[in-house]
């Protein structure tokens, strides 16, 4: 195509990539790096590739294999010491690369598939029924057993482990009235493939920050958040999308917006960057981020007022990576589970380390994923949990699939359903038996 790299519309900006003094301080924190063990592969050669974008190099097919391998989980942003924005600097890249690379006829077949289905709500429940049927004839197994499934693309192979087990979704109204004294008032995002395939996630949410002194009010309107669209470099559609998300929101009177899924909480507070070219959107962006707080940090600021039940259960906390490197929130999930009587906190080996889901990077780079995901079982199986915790359903989804690769089940849950376990007083079973 052009032979320059990137165009004049937000390449990735100098005054960053010129943070980068290259002390690999983030190499042992890279997932592609620890995989391969190639620098194009690491976030220094990434950022060393970018600076020979801006000096006139052509985006080679090379060089754009080293940024579609990258997993955007910004693990690099906490390890590095010079404070370098490497998710800023991956975003902007990306962007460039979906507007002036050419991809094969696969690659964009795929990826207009994945576009035109999970980003829409309404599209992915439709398809509850059909996958609910497809597991309850336990068709998935007759396919693996007659080698049909392994005769498809590894793309899609993955799509089908990765379909969570479909469950009876409960019914949420568009407003749940504080218990006790109203503390705050609060706007719910429910999400896609939370909404979807994780209902019980959205419900238990609004059950807990109503036992916790909340007006929950929830939009029936709200879309996609742009945060796969966004994460992919399909800015335009991300764009739109937010716009969509703020007007939504603009109608609700609330203190907050809280946001269960870790991807989306890191979208939603980068929408001012997002939105920065229409000054009117930029100025309503701000006011939408500056209230837009995960359920556990909402949870941490508010404090507890709820009286919390026994359950007596050694958990593993995942840290999901956007949540706790793209908004640095570690310390409240944790403090919120420990102070549940009878949780046994059990940290997971190199933690750091993303699990391979990374919103779509799993259907689109299968094998490394793959790969990540193992790595990741492996070091939940080894903390000896009975109970796997984490914030985002995406990776919910890439271990339960790891795991069963070996024949191993773990219980899973959100930080948020075991909170609402405890509150409510159903009993550790509750949350171990499914």
């Amino acid at each position: 195509m052009a032979d320059k790299a990137f165009d004049a519309l937000h390449p990735p900006q100098r005054e960053l990539i010129d943070d980068c003094v290259h002390c690999g301080f983030c190499l042992p924190s890279c997932p592609t790096y620890d995989l391969w063990g190639e620098e194009m592969d690491s976030p220094r050669g990434r950022i060393y590739l970018m600076k020979e974008g801006l000096e006139g190099e052509p985006m080679s097919d090379s060089m754009v294999g080293h940024f579609d391998a990258c997993l955007g989980c910004m693990a690099c942003v906490t390890a590095c010491p010079s404070g370098v924005q490497y998710g800023t600097l991956i975003t902007e890249t990306r962007a460039q690369v979906e507007r002036r690379h050419e991809r094969s006829r696969w690659e964009k077949a795929l990826r207009a598939a994945i576009f035109a289905l999970f980003p829409y709500p309404r599209r992915l429940r439709a398809m509850r029924g059909p996958l609910a049927l497809y597991q309850r004839l336990r068709l998935g197994a007759l396919a693996r057993r007659s080698g049909l499934l392994a005769k498809l693309p590894e793309s899609l192979q993955a799509m089908e482990s990765l379909a969570p087990p479909i469950r009876r979704a409960p019914r949420l109204g568009h407003r749940v009235p504080a218990r006790g004294k109203r503390r705050a008032t609060v706007g719910m995002v429910t999400g896609c493939v939370q909404g979807a395939f994780f209902p019980e996630v959205n419900a238990a949410t609004a059950r807990v920050l109503a036992a916790e002194g909340c007006d929950v009010v929830i939009p029936p309107a709200q879309g996609c958040c742009g945060a796969l669209s966004e994460h992919s470099g399909r800015e335009e559609e991300a764009v739109r999308f937010a716009r969509e998300l703020l007007d939504v929101f603009e109608k609700s009177d609330v203190d907050y917006v809280v946001v269960n899924s870790a991807g989306c909480g890191s979208t939603l507070k980068e929408y001012p960057r997002l939105l920065r070219d229409d000054p009117v959107q930029a100025e309503r962006a701000e006011r939408f981020s500056a209230r837009v707080r995960d359920i556990s940090e909402l949870l941490a600021e508010l404090g507890p007022v709820a009286r919390r039940h026994p359950l007596p259960v050694r958990a593993a906390y995942h840290d999901a990576c956007h949540l706790a490197h793209g908004q640095g929130i570690r310390s409240q999930p944790r403090e919120l589970l420990l102070g549940i009587p009878g949780v046994e906190l059990r940290e997971i080996n190199r933690g750091e380390l993303c699990c391979g889901s990374a919103g779509v990077y799993n259907l689109l780079q299968p094998e490394a994923a793959r790969e990540l995901g193992d790595r990741k079982a492996d070091n939940v199986l080894d903390t000896g949990a009975d109970l796997l915790v984490s914030a985002n359903p995406g990776c919910a989804m890439q271990i339960r699939t790891a795991l069963e690769r070996r024949g191993e089940k773990l219980a899973m849950a959100h930080t948020v359903e075991v909170l609402d376990a405890s509150i409510r007083g159903l009993g550790v079973e509750r949350l171990t038996a499914r």
